[in-house]
């Protein structure tokens, strides 16, 4: 069986035409062009503006055009993350689907039902000549994934709506009514190339085998961080004999936690035999340390040879002081909302940059503006004290959660009525779009939610077959039930 053939057969079959367009966040415009193409098919009413976020409209059934006027809303842009041993080219190549068992995936590379599902959902309601709906929005925005550049760009007056659902969460029966806000912190580190040192042994460490994750909804797992793995080796070493790097790569966004990590170096060869023992230690520490949630992380050792250049001691050592003593993970629960991570932070990527520099990207949310703020403060001293330039992004608002939702409560009665339990209702840690929107259209009445997808900014991304039908029911079964008035 293909992907296209799975039942509810009308989102699966939009959901295998939107694995076909290649998306990466910043670069949509041929899923841009698919919608727009798609809303003149199907005669609708269609806009956009100048972030690129597409809107379509759908009038009501007969019957239904007092219900209050809905948005559906998704981001169509993916996360692009593949295995080191898999070619893709996600700018022109669609993602290769397979089934297996009750779960679709990729192979090798991000699924993209991240946000491709809640695509698919809206799309199949509007192609849909049955379902019954008061009128409709469909708001597809633009590069959630690396900047909520669509979020931030919208503008006053592009929607009409006075209800949103989010069609963007990941755990089929939890409806999420707040989520985090977050900033990036970006430390730059400026170096002088030395003449390589002679009579040194010089290898390549890696670190693989991690799982990663969403640096915000899988923060709390306990998920191996190949940086802070690497880190660890790196300044081990480093305290026991001579060190000379000369590169450095770990990571790639800034809200994935990083799966792999490598770097280049050296160390006298009367020191050859510490490499190797530190390799076997710390691969053995960190194997006991993840077994339960990165059983096949590993340490990759291999000679390599000497390089041209390396970068100055002094700036090595400021490096690895500041990426080891640099947080990572949960910093804070929260008081409020049982099992709900308010504070974190992610060191995401650490990279070689142009003229001589090596960027380290870190990320930080919180649900408390105030905690947002000093976790923040706390990852810039970290690197304002190993001299490193220092840079915070602007960030994003979280969503305050509001239990008096009117959309929240006939969402409860609905899928109660469906599936005789009760919804979890719940806050994330993640970044929503949804806080973004309510900065511009603050009278807006909002839900999110989705199937089940595990893996999300990883090659492990998966979406449960079965709870797609169980999601896809209860909006069918919602589109119903708007009231005239939320």
């Amino acid at each position: 069986m293909v992907v296209s053939e799975l039942k509810p057969k009308m989102i699966w079959h939009y959901f295998d035409q939107v694995t076909q367009i290649p998306r990466p966040s910043k670069k949509e415009e041929k899923m841009v062009r698919f919608l727009l193409d798609f809303a003149r098919q199907h005669r609708l009413e269609v806009k956009t503006d100048d972030a690129n976020n597409v809107l379509i409209r759908k009038p009501a059934t007969p019957g239904k055009e007092k219900i209050a006027r809905l948005i559906l809303q998704s981001h169509i842009d993916m996360v692009c993350e593949k295995n080191n041993d898999v070619q893709h080219d996600f700018e022109n190549e669609p993602i290769r689907t397979c089934i297996d068992g009750d779960w679709v995936k990729a192979e090798g590379t991000t699924l993209g039902a991240d946000d491709g599902i809640g695509v698919a959902a809206a799309l199949a309601i509007l192609a849909s000549t049955e379902l019954e709906h008061g009128p409709l929005e469909c708001l597809f925005t633009t590069d959630e994934e690396t900047g909520l550049t669509g979020a931030f760009a919208l503008k006053e007056g592009f929607l009409e709506g006075d209800i949103l659902v989010n069609l963007d969460t990941e755990e089929e029966g939890e409806f999420y009514i707040g989520c985090a806000g977050g900033k990036k912190t970006i430390a730059t580190f400026s170096y002088k190339p030395q003449p390589t040192p002679n009579a040194y042994f010089w290898f390549k460490i890696q670190v693989k085998g991690l799982n990663g994750g969403h640096s915000g909804s899988e923060i709390d797992k306990g998920l191996g961080n190949a940086n802070k793995i690497l880190t660890r080796f790196l300044w081990t070493l480093n305290n026991e004999c001579p060190v000379a790097l000369t590169q450095i790569d770990g990571g790639n966004l800034s809200n994935a936690i990083p799966r792999e990590a490598s770097a280049i170096a050296g160390v006298p060869v009367d020191q050859k035999e510490k490499v190797s023992v530190l390799r076997n230690c710390l691969l053995a520490e960190v194997q006991a340390e993840l077994k339960s949630v990165d059983p096949e992380v590993t340490l990759l050792l291999e000679s390599v040879d000497a390089p041209e250049t390396i970068i100055d001691a002094a700036t090595l050592n400021r490096l690895l002081n500041a990426l080891y003593a640099c947080p990572h993970g949960v910093i804070g629960m929260s008081l409020d909302i049982p099992g709900l991570v308010e504070t974190s932070t992610n060191l995401a990527s650490v990279k070689m940059g142009d003229g001589n520099k090596i960027v380290v990207t870190t990320s930080q949310r919180s649900s408390v503006n105030s905690l947002k703020t000093d976790v923040v403060n706390t990852v810039v001293s970290v690197f304002s004290l190993a001299e490193a330039a220092v840079e915070v992004t602007d960030g994003y608002p979280g969503w305050k959660p509001n239990a008096d939702s009117a959309i929240l409560k006939i969402s409860e009665q609905v899928y109660e009525r469906l599936f005789g339990n009760k919804p979890a209702i719940k806050a994330i840690h993640a970044g929503l779009e949804c806080g973004l929107f309510l900065e511009k259209y603050p009278h807006l009445d909002m839900i999110s939610c989705g199937p089940t997808i595990l893996g999300a900014h990883s090659p492990d991304e998966r979406i449960q077959i079965s709870t797609v039908d169980k999601w896809w029911r209860f909006v069918v079964e919602l589109l119903k039930n708007i009231p005239t008035k939320c």
